[in-house]
């Protein structure tokens, strides 16, 4: 089949890139049209100054005219598939697709309302912003063929917002790029010391790191060595709860680059996910639990239905807890202790299976055809 990726899309995500991986095994020949508006903005929802927003303003004014050209003059072609983020996309683009006879897949991949105006508490939901975001999604789910999300938790949420029957919507795992993380050769020997817990990524609500510092400045937690890495939303208040305390066993460090992590994840005894209490995090498997699991080492993260996608037993070397409960990860942490001597050489690469690029690859083919034979 003839695919053209097509969009603003967001390659600064690893669900963006990995797609666009899985899309050139299904098509060789993936026609990409692409205009770049996202690079270097990590965080979208805290866009520091004018000169930001006027940027990413000009690049998407100047992105469309550009984009819908090109995609008119674009040759055969089977369908389109429109990545993360998406949501101007849609409302833009996807009807051209449209006018040439051509089904439409958006990789939605979250709710931009229900991140921006419930779980990050950004705007009211009643207020203009987040009722005119809530409308952009309606239509945008309503011009899609297929509306794909990263779990059946998060793909319900579409279907319970703005009434997409379950068969328009579908769920692909996000994964981990193997080339960036992946397993040390053989693993270390433990190290004397406090064992070293690492916890990275964004600062957002869903992260629930109340919990993580919470439980670093327990006198239980003040015997493991915590490695804090990240900046965002809410960065500030978390920095000043630990300005406020004498926390030698925590190390706060601002940001580490992408392909910088892999050495932060060698270094640790065991990593952290999430543990927040909002119902999105019920609904994802953040990046880094994807990531911990491809290098092989014990994680400890809330329990969730989408995790139960993912896991549904118990298993060596991870550990889910009850959201903000920062006694049940110092429990984690201390059976982990007790488990790390006799846990196998290898603890994930069966479960990894699933997300791997070969199974993200067949999971796409498959919206793909359901695209195509609708």
């Amino acid at each position: 089949m003839r695919v053209v990726l097509l969009g603003t899309y967001d390659l600064g995500k690893p669900r963006t890139r990995l797609l666009r991986e899985a899309l050139r095994a299904i098509d060789p020949r993936l026609r990409e049209l692409h205009f770049p508006v996202w690079e270097g903005v990590e965080d979208k929802s805290v866009m520091h100054g004018l000169a930001a927003r006027l940027g990413v303003a000009v690049r998407l004014l100047l992105a469309y005219p550009v984009l819908a050209l090109r995609y008119l003059i674009t040759g055969r072609h089977d369908l389109v598939v429109i990545g993360y983020l998406g949501l101007f996309d849609m409302l833009l683009l996807a009807p051209l697709a449209k006018l040439r006879g051509k089904p439409v897949v958006w990789d939605a991949f979250l709710s931009v309302y229900d991140t921006y105006a419930r779980d990050r508490a950004m705007a009211s939901e009643r207020g203009w912003k987040a009722r005119l975001l809530r409308w952009m999604e309606r239509r945008a789910c309503a011009l899609a063929d297929r509306v794909v999300l990263d779990t059946k938790a998060h793909a319900a949420l579409m279907g319970e917002l703005y009434g997409v029957p379950q068969s328009k919507l579908d769920a692909v795992l996000v994964g981990a790029e193997a080339g960036t993380f992946a397993p040390a050769a053989a693993r270390p020997a433990w190290r004397d010391g406090p064992l070293k817990v690492l916890f990275y990524g964004q600062f957002i609500p869903l992260h629930g790191i109340d919990t993580i510092v919470d439980a670093a400045l327990d006198p239980r937690g003040q015997r493991f060595a915590w490695t804090i890495i990240g900046q965002g939303q809410e960065a500030a208040r978390i920095d000043a709860r630990l300005a406020g305390r004498a926390a030698p066993q925590v190390d706060r460090i601002g940001w580490v680059a992408y392909d910088g992590l892999q050495d932060q994840l060698a270094a640790a005894d065991v990593c952290l996910g999430i543990f927040g209490t909002s119902d999105k995090a019920a609904r994802v498997i953040p990046n880094k639990v994807y990531q911990t699991l491809v290098a092989d080492k014990p994680l400890i993260t809330r329990d969730s239905p989408a995790m139960r996608e993912l896991v549904s037993d118990e298993r060596e070397g991870l550990y889910l807890v009850p959201p903000a409960d920062p006694a049940a990860l110092l429990d984690a942490l201390e059976q982990f202790a007790q488990d790390r001597e006799t846990l196998p050489a290898t603890l994930h690469g069966d479960l990894c299976e699933a997300f791997a690029l070969p199974a993200l690859t067949q999971q796409w083919r498959g919206v793909l055809e359901k695209a195509i034979t609708r």
